[in-house]
C-alpha cells in the first residue's frame, strides 16, 4: 500500500472521522442520562433556593420531597390540568401561542408557610436566561428569587444570578391593591418603591430582559394569581364574620 498516494490520505481520514464519530456517539449515549440526572438536580436545587432552602446537589432529591408540596399544570385561564410541571419544557412553552400554552406551578411549605414558585424564561443579551420566583401565600409579596443565564457577560449581565442582585426581589410585590404591577429592574431603582429594584451597572439589556420575563410569565399566571387573591379575600371575610359572631354570642350570654 502507497501511503503516499491521496487515496490512502483521504481513506484514513475517512475511516477516523467514522471511528471517532461512533466514540462520540457511545459516549453520548453512555453519559447521557448523568447529564439529565444532574440537570433535574439542578433545577430542584434552584426552585428550593427560590423559597430559601440551600442544599448541595447530593442532598437536593430529599430536600425536594420535604419542601414542596405539590406541583400542578395550570392552563391560561388558571385551570388545573394533567401534566407535570417538574417535566415541562418552558422553552418549548413560550414558543406557542398564549391560549395554548401550559404553566408549570410549585408550590412549597417551609415552617408551615406556603408559597408559590413560578418558573420564569426569557431573553438576555446573548441568549436565553430563566428563573423561579417565590410568592408568599398572599400571592402578592416576593419571598424569593433565583436567577441564571446561558451566556451573559461576565461582571455585567451575568450578575441576575449573584446573590445581591437576586436579594433585591425580596418583599417587592406584583400587585398594587387589585392592579397587576410587576416589577421592574432599572438604573438607579429606589429602594422603597415596592415594584422596582436597581439594574445592574452596564447590564441595561440584560436587565430590561429580566424585567419582560417577570412581566411576560406572571401575566400568564393572572387568572390564578386573582383566583387565589379573591379566595383569599373570601377567606379573611369569613374569618372577620365568625370573629362578630363569637363576641355577639359573648354578649349575649
Amino acid at each position: 500500500m502507497d501511503i503516499n498516494k491521496n487515496s490512502f490520505t483521504f481513506g484514513f481520514t475517512i475511516i477516523m472521522v467514522i471511528i471517532v464519530a461512533a466514540l462520540l456517539s457511545v459516549a453520548y449515549i453512555q453519559l447521557k442520562p448523568f447529564q439529565d440526572r444532574n440537570i433535574e438536580l439542578e433545577k430542584k436545587q434552584n426552585i428550593l433556593s427560590s423559597v430559601g432552602i440551600t442544599v448541595d446537589r447530593d442532598n437536593a432529591e430529599s430536600a425536594y420531597l420535604t419542601y414542596i408540596k405539590n406541583e400542578i399544570v395550570l392552563n391560561n385561564k388558571g385551570e388545573q390540568v394533567d401534566g407535570s410541571a417538574f417535566d415541562l419544557d418552558l422553552g418549548k412553552e413560550i414558543k406557542k401561542d398564549p391560549d395554548a400554552q401550559l404553566l408549570p406551578l410549585f408550590i412549597s411549605e417551609v415552617d408551615g408557610a406556603i408559597r408559590y414558585i413560578i418558573p420564569l424564561r426569557g431573553k438576555g443579551l446573548w441568549g436565553p436566561i430563566w428563573g423561579f420566583i417565590a410568592l408568599e401565600d398572599d400571592v402578592n409579596k416576593v419571598y424569593g428569587a433565583v436567577f441564571d443565564h446561558e451566556k451573559e457577560t461576565p461582571g455585567l449581565g451575568a450578575e441576575i444570578n449573584t446573590p445581591m442582585f437576586q436579594k433585591s426581589f425580596t418583599g417587592k410585590t406584583i400587585f398594587e391593591g387589585e392592579v397587576f404591577t410587576p416589577i421592574k429592574v432599572i438604573k438607579g431603582g429606589v429602594e422603597e418603591d415596592m415594584h422596582a429594584v436597581d439594574g445592574i451597572s452596564g447590564g441595561t439589556i440584560t436587565s430590561n430582559g429580566v424585567s419582560d420575563m417577570i412581566y411576560e410569565r406572571l401575566n400568564m399566571y393572572l387568572p390564578y394569581l386573582n383566583n387565589m387573591k379573591a379566595a383569599i379575600e373570601v377567606e379573611r371575610v369569613m374569618a372577620q364574620i365568625d370573629s362578630l359572631v363569637i363576641i355577639n354570642d359573648s354578649i349575649t350570654e
